[in-house]
């Protein structure tokens, strides 16, 4: 996930079926290439570094095509996609155990490296919806087909500008460059990425510690691996039904709330887990926070695309998934360090559920401000009687509150239309 915006990049400046092909022959060369390691060293290149940057290069890429072949049905596309991460780690974990097994992990590394170049046509498939027409056209025609003859001494004195013509493609490409990432600036991104960072930051431990809690209260070996299966399988459901619901007519709309309650549904089950010190009581917060899981996992790239637009979406989610990888590796150490200092789990699941309470709260906070905003503009548009009027009170509103998006300014424009049309 570090490396998401690398995808994002690729994809964006070449396309994602390069960006996700080069990303499988990368994950494929790192797989082979572990099979012939000697030390730890090696392992750490070729399997960490190599294999790692080649699955992120194809994970935003892959997500970002999701939202543009499917429009309608969003949600839904967003969680059977995903579920598939959740659905190769149930099957293939019992399947590389066997690898090994028959073929040794040399033998299990070598297989699988050959599976992953699979990747390399899943991006082959992942074809545009409208093909680029190519416009370009040689010099040498365009100069004898279209120039007169009188005109070419005068192209050939022009070429003297040529090293200023450079300059001004470099600052061009620098611009368009900028404009990619330009929803940084964004205050409703900005939200969401602070909002990423808390929700990351309460999620991970709970996948770390939570067979050694159930081990602490004297749950045995099996039925701590059972809780983590639980997990896992209705984290799929949940990737996939969450999803399915959302795209309903009547939640549609409140995409926003639904997922600021997939996680706050899971804080809650952060902050109630020290208190349950038993096997039968373990069993139902797998459930609930498997299922919640999966549901706000499943919503991230469609709340991302609200918030930046389709356009964008490539370089957000590279983003967004970049800010999620940094509590990943930090929240499981400090987790850890406050199981050592107190001698218990509690300080740890409590931190967990504050932060992802937090990070819910934060934008059900924005989003309501973003309405209030909304209804202060209309009932300023409504209030006067000429359109020229209307143009004026609308300029006078962007200026004074400078953190409109663009989402509002357009929202604006439609209300001033359908009032001038009455």
């Amino acid at each position: 996930m570090l490396c998401a915006p690398l995808g994002s990049l690729i994809s964006n400046h070449v396309s994602c079926q390069v960006g996700i092909m080069l990303g499988g022959l990368l994950a494929s060369t790192g797989l082979i290439l572990s099979s012939f390691a000697t030390s730890l060293e090696h392992l750490y290149l070729s399997l960490g570094v190599l294999t790692g940057l080649g699955f992120a290069l194809c994970y935003s890429p892959a997500i970002a095509m999701v939202g543009k072949y499917f429009n309608k049905r969003k949600a839904l596309a967003y969680g059977i996609a995903m579920s598939g991460s959740g659905i190769g780690t149930f099957i293939l974990a019992p399947v590389v155990q066997l690898l090994i097994e028959q073929f040794s992990w040399r033998g299990a590394l070598l297989i699988l490296g050959g599976f992953v170049l699979n990747l390399c046509v899943c991006g082959a498939l992942m074809r545009p919806i409208a093909l680029k027409e190519d416009r370009k056209t040689a010099p040498e025609s365009l100069e004898q087909d279209y120039v007169p003859k009188a005109q070419k001494q005068d192209l050939k004195r022009m070429s003297i500008f040529s090293p200023l013509i450079k300059v001004w493609s470099h600052e061009c490409l620098c611009y368009c460059s900028w404009k990619e990432y330009n929803f940084l600036l964004m205050p409703g991104f900005m939200v969401l990425a602070v909002s990423v960072l808390f929700m990351a930051y309460g999620c991970s431990p709970l996948f770390v510690y939570l067979v050694p809690y159930a081990l602490s209260v004297g749950v045995s070996h099996h039925q701590a691996a059972f809780l983590m299966s639980v997990l896992g399988v209705i984290d799929i459901i949940g990737n996939i039904t969450f999803g399915w619901l959302t795209d309903r007519r009547c939640l549609k709309k409140h995409r926003h709330f639904c997922y600021l309650f997939a996680v706050g549904m899971d804080g809650l089950c952060c902050l109630f887990l020290p208190v349950l010190e038993n096997f039968p009581l373990l069993v139902p917060f797998s459930f609930t926070f498997g299922y919640f899981d999966g549901a706000y996992v499943t919503l991230i790239p469609v709340i991302t695309a609200d918030v930046v637009g389709t356009s964008s979406l490539s370089s957000a989610l590279g983003v967004v998934y970049f800010l999620h990888a940094i509590p990943y590796l930090v929240s499981p150490p400090v987790a850890g360090w406050l199981v050592d200092t107190t001698g218990s789990y509690t300080a740890s699941f409590l931190l967990c559920g504050f932060s992802m309470i937090f990070s819910s709260t934060l934008l059900c906070f924005a989003n309501l401000a973003k309405k209030i905003r909304r209804t202060r503009l209309l009932s300023l548009t409504n209030d006067t009687g000429t359109k020229q009027h209307i143009w004026t009170n609308g300029a006078i509103a962007y200026s004074v509150t400078a953190e409109l998006d663009q989402k509002d300014v357009e929202f604006l424009a439609v209300d001033i239309n359908n009032y001038s049309n009455r």
